[in-house]
């Protein structure tokens, strides 16, 4: 069983240890901590969900109330929803991400360029479950409006961008993704050691 009280006390270190095991009496406790003020408890309550996702099954009951998340008015609670259901996409045997998928695609467009980021690199997680969502997701990316982001943002956001899309290129050939990202490579937002690792990442 968790210290509750001592929550914020748990060494990052042993996070997959404590998190491996917890008792299944525990995980409502500890999804109710996400969405404390205290910024320690609801990071280390994110933590140790993040890590029994990726070894148990026994988060992804509460998808719903992950997904609620996505449009919730706190930036830091859209991010916990957007990683926490891309943590149990691989989970997911009862298809609910084809029911949520067009709510978390809507956090690409976030106002937060953080947010955004977050939503894109945990599409790295939902991909290699969700095939057939690749097109939507894909559509998605590369309609974001990359010269409408703040400028320091623009290379970083383009480069998750490229990251998902070339991932995708594993899972479903889609001539427009290598068009956009043959584009991406030639124009100016990203540097000339951008440029390399993504097209290195092509390679692989």
């Amino acid at each position: 069983m968790v210290d509750f009280e001592m929550l914020t006390d748990i060494d990052e270190s042993n996070l997959t240890e404590t998190a491996q095991s917890l008792d299944k009496e525990d995980l409502p406790k500890i999804v109710e901590r996400l969405s404390e003020k205290n910024d320690k408890v609801r990071y280390k309550a994110l933590l140790l969900l993040q890590k029994r996702s990726a070894c148990c099954d026994d988060v992804y009951p509460f998808w719903d109330v992950f997904r609620s998340k996505l449009k919730h008015e706190n930036s830091y609670q859209r991010n916990i929803g957007v990683m926490l259901i891309a943590e149990n996409a691989k989970w997911d045997t009862e298809n609910r991400m084809d029911g949520t998928i067009d709510e978390y695609l809507t956090v690409l467009n976030d106002e937060k360029p953080i947010t955004v980021r977050q939503c894109i690199q945990a599409l790295e997680k939902i991909v290699p479950y969700k095939n057939h969502l690749c097109p939507k997701i894909a559509d998605s990316l590369m309609s974001i409006n990359i010269l409408a982001v703040k400028e320091t943002m623009r290379k970083l956001i383009l480069f998750d961008i490229l990251n998902i899309l070339v991932l995708i290129r594993k899972y479903q050939p889609a001539d427009a993704s290598d068009e956009y990202i043959i584009n991406a490579l030639s124009g100016e937002v990203l540097d000339k050691k951008v440029k390399k690792l993504v097209e290195q990442r092509m390679r692989t």
